[in-house]
């Protein structure tokens, strides 16, 4: 099992090659979550995320005949980018085994850093069995991307960051994919401060590091689809189980929703890019998953690689939430002028009309009406709801569309 001083000596290797992310407060997500949220910036290093700090260490430790037969991992997307840049950096030849599935921003990042890019499979497991028997065949190093000491030691350099930034600290948030982030970091954060919790965050959508602890050994969970793919591990690591068993106080679960809203929150308030399992954390502090109320706590902003189509969603999907994008279906008589009038209810009611259909065969539409969807920017839920009544008394029948 990885000790306090394996972390420590990774900090002394990795130091002068890795950011100093920072640690910042955010008042307003602090009144959002009734603590005091203080966000560690991890999506801001080199490749994006924390990933660096476990490649690295990896392969720093690498025996020069190692170093001359090259190198191999299979991720779908963070660690591949790591290993990719900190190997080319180096002058050792990298290949990613990398599922079909990875967003084209991660795939496209991978080969920018200088890797060969191998895209197999349709999930992680299956890229990992590819690269192992490239890794074989070929005579190459393998560099997991979370079961292995090195890796462990070198993602466990956060928590020692972080104390030295704000000794203060009450609690860690941080997600759980394998395990080897947040086994890592509570390792050296427990043996320098016991005080502090440790709670790690899991989608619920891939909880093996929960079925882990309660079968007491890894066990594969069903895949599934999340936008949380950085975490969507579907087995827990052998080394990093013991540890996350002795140093983690609580593991919870974030739905997708949860998570979108978090990327959101970040974005438009914290002027902040964050993938899905980058805001995990984030999600469960802000959904109010844990107990903690009044702390000051640290909440890991890990990962900021995120494909620019699912970020539009994201968005899209968060403004109807907050009812700023709303979509209306209103029955109306189909004769000139018509439209004229429903447009100009909407316009008394400061709506920004961005999308119409027309439809006149289908919802029960007589003859001689027709029903249009009109799709509308708002200020928010009361704004909505004041649209709504000015077409109720200017005689329209309506309904929303979810």
């Amino acid at each position: 099992m990885v000790t306090l001083l394996q972390i420590q000596a990774a900090m002394g290797r990795i130091r002068e090659s890795i950011r100093l992310s920072p640690l910042v407060h955010s008042e307003a997500l602090s009144a959002s979550a009734d603590n005091q949220i203080y966000l560690k910036l991890e999506n801001l290093q080199r490749t994006g995320s924390f990933k660096e700090r476990g490649a690295l260490n990896r392969i720093l430790t690498l025996t020069e005949e190692e170093k001359s037969r090259g190198v191999i991992a299979a991720s779908a997307g963070n660690h591949a980018q790591a290993v990719a840049y900190h190997a080319a950096t180096r002058g050792i030849a990298a290949q990613i085994v990398m599922p079909l599935a990875t967003p084209l921003v991660k795939v496209s990042a991978t080969r920018g850093y200088g890797a060969e890019v191998i895209l197999h499979g349709r999930n992680y497991d299956e890229a990992y069995q590819e690269a192992v028997l490239r890794c074989e065949q070929k005579g190459l190093t393998f560099l997991h991307p979370f079961d292995d000491d090195d890796v462990i030691a070198g993602q466990g350099t956060l928590g020692l960051e972080m104390l030295a930034q704000d000794p203060a600290l009450d609690v860690i948030v941080a997600p759980i994919g394998g395990g080897g982030l947040l086994g890592g970091l509570a390792c050296a954060v427990k043996e320098l401060n016991p005080r502090i919790a440790i709670v790690g965050v899991q989608t619920a959508r891939v909880p093996s590091m929960i079925r882990a602890m309660a079968e007491g050994a890894p066990v594969k969970v069903d895949a599934a689809t999340t936008i949380a793919d950085g975490i969507a591990v579907r087995r827990a690591g052998e080394r990093t189980l013991p540890l996350i068993r002795k140093y983690v106080d609580e593991i919870v679960t974030v739905e997708e929703e949860e998570i979108a809203n978090a990327i959101l929150r970040l974005l438009e308030g914290e002027k902040m890019l964050a993938e899905g399992a980058g805001a995990a954390a984030l999600a469960a502090v802000l959904g109010r998953q844990t107990a903690h109320r009044g702390r000051r706590i640290g909440v890991l902003v890990c990962g900021g690689n995120i494909d620019v189509t699912l970020l539009s969603r994201i968005i899209e999907r968060g403004l109807v939430q907050d009812g700023r994008l709303v979509r209306l279906r209103i029955h109306l008589s189909d004769h000139p002028g018509a439209l004229r009038r429903l447009c100009e209810v909407i316009e008394a009611q400061k709506a920004n009309i961005v999308e119409t259909q027309h439809d006149r065969a289908y919802y029960g539409v007589n003859l001689g009406d027709t029903v249009i969807d009109i799709t509308m920017e708002t200020r928010g839920r009361g704004h909505v709801e004041q649209l709504r009544a000015a077409l109720t008394e200017a005689g329209y029948t309506h309904e929303r569309v979810q």
